[in-house]
């Protein structure tokens, strides 16, 4: 089953509403994702583990990461808006440079002001915040692929390159074990669900 980001019914709405008018602080972009990736965690992933079923995510917890340190918020801060932790078993990650990224953007559209991160650059053009603002998220994106050992992926190659060379390392990967950071993630769920009820 496949799942993304910013897709939980509960919260979506939410965001969605606080970034039409603007009035999102990085704190609560932060608060409101986080709260959007457990619920989702919690009612999708977590039951389809369960079920045997692999489940691919279209961006995980290293997204919310990546950019809410961009926003200039403190990493121990945001990992324990996340907590309990479930590490994916496999993390890829599509390197590619600020310029590239911001040309394939605004090849089709002009990029959202959250998305652009206006909302910290303070620079009126969308397309010229967006450079600034992704180039923090790539750096912090490159320091969070060093700790967590993702498996990156030249983005800077063509989709039908890029597609190949994933699939090659998913087959290389798909034979690791559950990580036992997992194992103690997933007994701390257990225990805040046994004391809701």
């Amino acid at each position: 089953m496949t799942t993304k980001w910013n897709s939980s019914d509960l919260i979506k709405p939410i965001i969605k509403h606080r970034k039409a008018v603007r009035a999102l602080s990085p704190e609560e972009f932060s608060l409101l994702h986080a709260a959007d990736f457990r619920h989702r965690i919690e009612h999708v992933v977590l039951p389809a583990l369960w079920d045997g079923k692999l489940v691919i995510a279209d961006r995980f917890l290293f997204t919310g990461l990546a950019r809410d340190c961009a926003r200039g918020l403190d990493l121990d801060w945001i990992l324990k808006l996340y907590q309990p932790l479930l590490w994916p078993d496999l993390v890829f990650y599509f390197s590619v440079s600020p310029l590239t990224s911001s040309e394939r953007v605004s090849a089709t559209r002009t990029p959202s002001f959250y998305e652009s991160g206006q909302d910290v650059t303070n620079i009126a053009d969308p397309n010229e915040s967006y450079m600034t603002f992704i180039a923090r998220v790539i750096r912090e994106y490159e320091s969070l692929a060093v700790i967590f050992n993702f498996t990156s992926v030249d983005a800077e190659q063509s989709i039908s390159e890029q597609h190949g060379e994933l699939r090659r390392l998913f087959r290389e990967g798909e034979r690791r074990p559950w990580s036992d950071w997992n194992l103690d993630a997933v007994a701390e769920w257990l225990a805040l669900q046994g004391t809701k009820c």
